[in-house]
């Protein structure tokens, strides 16, 4: 999938002129607290001159069926969407796909349309870059199927830590390169 460009730099100095800050929403897709993806949206938050918040709430959602409303993990999740300029996806790879979890998140957004015309990021954080392709491909076009613009997705190599100054380290050095 061919991504178009997200050119954040642009539209905020076209706010900058007096229009809204850009409001970006971090999802991971594992909902361990200290996996390498959540640690890479921290990270992304902490540097991020815009609005970024991460919506964590993961873990907390039903099994998605269709006829149902959901619970308040539902709402907030499609509030978070729905007030976002951009979504940020961090995910890991689980036999050879995106992990459950947040296929189950995203289902829960394809009645209510918060993906339509939205611009999204996919990431896959893992030991080497070869790791996570498939569930960036498949989170691309879950987005896609839900009329979501894939503006980039990228795989990084990072070490296995927990430990949040690799993850920066890290990041640095991909700024660096």
């Amino acid at each position: 999938m061919q991504a178009e460009s997200l050119d954040i730099d642009a539209e905020c100095s076209e706010r900058a002129a007096g229009f809204a800050t850009v409001r970006i929403v971090g999802i991971s897709g594992s909902s361990n607290p200290s996996s390498s993806n959540r640690a890479f949206l921290e990270a992304l938050a902490a540097v991020s001159p815009e609005e970024f918040t991460i919506w964590s709430r993961l873990g907390e959602l039903p099994h998605f069926s269709p006829e149902l409303d959901g619970n308040d993990a539902v709402a907030s999740l499609r509030s978070s969407v729905a007030d976002a300029d951009v979504v940020v996806i961090a995910t890991p790879e689980y036999a050879g796909g995106m992990p459950g979890t947040l296929k189950n998140a995203l289902d829960w957004l394809v009645g209510s349309g918060e993906l339509y015309d939205r611009r999204v990021a996919v990431f896959s954080v893992a030991p080497s870059a070869e790791r996570g392709e498939r569930a960036r491909q498949w989170v691309e076009q879950v987005i896609g199927f839900q009329g979501g613009r894939v503006v980039l997705s990228q795989s990084i190599a990072a070490p296995i830590a927990t430990d949040p100054v690799t993850i920066q380290s890290t990041l640095s050095h991909l700024a660096d390169a």
